[in-house]
């Protein structure tokens, strides 16, 4: 019953900006830390940022200063906001939550699709 959905990707050239969002529906009771991850071709996946519930923030050191991630708890929805893109930002954007679907059940990580952002001149 849950769903995350990422959208904002695309193409941007090096320097420029682009954002990211991330809904979550579904059943949903609370949602404890939210996070985006990415992927390149013959990489593994990595984090690129994550926020917990209170706001606190943690990021990849190639990221740092450039790249900034927020939520809204009332809409249970993450963002990316990501600036001075680099060619090497190159990959497909994953959507993460570690949420709780009711009060009678365990949290658990759900992702989201995946959506492609290309830094390219």
């Amino acid at each position: 019953q849950v769903q995350l959905v990422e959208s904002g990707g695309g193409l941007v050239q090096p320097g420029g900006s682009l954002g990211l969002s991330c809904a979550a529906s579904g059943r949903i009771f609370s949602i404890n830390a939210m996070g985006w991850y990415r992927q390149a071709p013959g990489k593994p996946r990595e984090l690129v940022a994550d926020i917990t519930s209170g706001g606190s923030t943690n990021y990849a050191d190639s990221v740092k200063g450039r790249f900034t991630i927020s939520r809204d708890n009332a809409k249970n929805t993450v963002y990316l906001q990501m600036n001075s893109l680099k060619p090497e930002d190159t990959a497909v954007y994953y959507c993460n939550a570690d949420l709780k679907p009711s009060r009678y059940l365990r949290s658990s990580n759900y992702w989201g699709q995946g959506t492609q952002v290309t830094v390219s001149s």
